[in-house]
């Protein structure tokens, strides 16, 4: 069998733990390495990845040059959360003639928001007979296909009630900042309000999916954002919060039917939660026939579930119909493990 060949676009922490992880599959070889940093371009990607050899891929900062499509079978693209930021490098892969899995939160179903973006990218996936698939651990599996896969015995569903709690201890200054970690009350308010501080990114995504999957005809998704505020000192590497200040973002995304509450998906993250004796978890609630309750304690880790999810979407993505895709419409993912996961999905 032939590996599946490979372009990591953009190595920051996800994009090179992805290509680490590939680096473990039988069936995949990572063939070229595109990233904007100047301290990478020109040096072998094992350097980069500090794996102990050279891999024989230089990383670039020209994709033209590497987005050939009889040396490149699929893009795993690694940049940004936002489908338009993303539209410029995704075109350019699309027009190349190479399927591409993205990370892009929004990307799990621009439709969601995006509509006319959402059919642009179809249309020139169909002209170019690629297919482009936007996933991650969430939104693209916990909030949404894990949630649409536990309704299969279901006769009929009421509502569905989802949360995810998680630490956001291990993210960077990034992630603090549109948290709001580490602001004040008034500053998390304002920063709601003009835009800076945006909690979850994903939640209209992972509604419409589930909406769209089970037919519940959710018609209007309403968003809201609270501080979390700190009764204890909390520390990370790139913040400090005492109490009184914010130590995270409890972000809520409800999906209405009319009047009718359907979908409400909860998402309360902050640094250091179990400082005040809060726990970690997955949580589904789906109220129908049957009524079903799922809780996974700690919460499916974030950074190293989404590097597994994409990475082992791969396959599927490189045999799909042509088109843009979410994970609804494509088998449900599994672990890669030796040769025969791959001539199952080949």
């Amino acid at each position: 069998m032939k590996p599946i060949r490979v372009l990591q676009w953009g190595l920051g922490a996800m994009g090179s733990g992805m290509a680490r992880l590939m680096l473990e599959k039988t069936g995949l070889k990572i063939v070229a390495a595109v990233d904007g940093r100047p301290d990478y371009v020109g040096k072998d990607l094992g350097e980069v990845l500090d794996v102990g050899k050279q891999l024989g891929v230089v990383i670039t900062n020209k994709p033209e040059e590497v987005l050939i499509k009889e040396e490149v079978d699929i893009v795993i693209l690694a940049t940004t959360s936002w489908t338009k930021e993303q539209m410029p490098d995704l075109t350019k892969i699309i027009k190349a003639g190479i399927n591409c899995i993205s990370i892009a939160e929004e990307m799990s179903d621009p439709e969601a928001q995006n509509p006319e973006i959402s059919k642009q990218i179809n249309e020139l996936a169909k002209e170019n007979g690629v297919s482009v698939l936007g996933t991650g651990v969430n939104p693209g599996f916990v909030l949404d296909l894990l949630v649409v896969t536990l309704t299969g015995g279901n006769h009929h569903v009421e509502r569905i009630e989802a949360s995810r709690v998680n630490d956001l201890s291990p993210y960077g200054p990034t992630v603090m900042k549109t948290q709001g970690v580490g602001t004040t009350p008034e500053e998390f308010r304002a920063g709601v309000a003009n835009g800076s501080i945006v909690g979850h990114v994903g939640f209209p995504e992972s509604i419409h999916m589930i909406s769209e999957a089970l037919g519940l005809g959710v018609d209007r998704i309403e968003e809201s954002r609270e501080p979390i505020i700190s009764k204890v000192h909390r520390e990370t590497p790139h913040v400090k919060v005492e109490p009184g200040m914010v130590a995270g973002c409890s972000h809520i995304g409800i999906g209405y039917r009319g009047e009718k509450e359907v979908v409400k998906l909860i998402h309360p993250q902050q640094i250091h939660p179990h400082l005040e004796n809060q726990d970690t978890g997955d949580y589904i609630n789906i109220f129908g026939k049957p009524e079903i309750h799922m809780a996974i304690k700690p919460e499916i880790a974030g950074g190293v579930a989404t590097m597994g999810i994409a990475v082992n979407m791969i396959p599927h993505v490189v045999a799909a119909t042509p088109g843009l895709k979410r994970m609804i419409d494509l088998p449900v993912p599994a672990a890669l493990m030796g040769d025969s996961a791959y001539h199952r999905r080949v």
